[in-house]
């Protein structure tokens, strides 16, 4: 059963409740970080309270310090650099087109995935409000942005317990094919 539940931001025990395919509307304050910020993070420490944070997969388009575009990045880029902030503290990722095996392992019992929708970038950004910047060096695209969220709609993809909706659909999409055409 799909359940629909409100996550406020810094996250605790209630994630490790929910369930792969469950509705989430997640408030409160975020950090976008791609590569080249999980980089930096690894090389100089994490610049923000990681214990109970969410991070986004995200680089952000910002404009006088309004943010115009804020939609997902893929997560699998980040599959090899996502380790060390669960084993911090942090107890959401959050993205699009869901992250590898090695992932939804490091997540068991720590945390959870949170599917944003693609392509949505402008509405995102209407649910978001600028607080802040670490590593701005990195440019608009890589630098974590700090971003207060305002009810973001967001679909548990991985949850904490090692189910996988990704890996799920995938399963079921191959066996309707083999179905129709073997």
């Amino acid at each position: 059963m799909v359940t629909r539940v409100c996550l406020t931001t810094p996250l605790g025990d209630e994630v490790l409740s929910l369930q792969a395919g469950d509705h989430v509307v997640l408030s409160g304050i975020v950090y976008t970080a791609r590569d080249e910020a999980h980089l930096m993070m690894k090389e100089r420490g994490i610049p923000f309270e990681p214990v109970g944070a969410a991070i986004y997969h995200c680089g952000p388009i910002i404009q006088d310090s309004r943010i115009l575009a804020a939609g997902p990045t893929t997560s699998a880029r980040l599959n090899t650099l996502t380790g060390f902030l669960i084993d911090s503290g942090v107890r959401a990722l959050i993205g699009k087109g869901g992250m590898g095996a090695d992932v939804t392992r490091q997540l068991k019992d720590k945390g959870v995935y949170l599917a944003c929708t693609g392509g949505c970038a402008v509405l995102a950004a209407s649910k978001m409000s600028l607080k802040g910047v670490y590593f701005e060096e990195l440019g608009m695209a890589e630098a974590i942005w700090i971003i207060e969220l305002d009810s973001l709609p967001l679909v548990v993809g991985i949850d904490s317990h090692g189910n996988d909706l990704f890996t799920d659909v995938t399963r079921q999409a191959n066996k309707q094919f083999h179905r129709l055409f073997t």
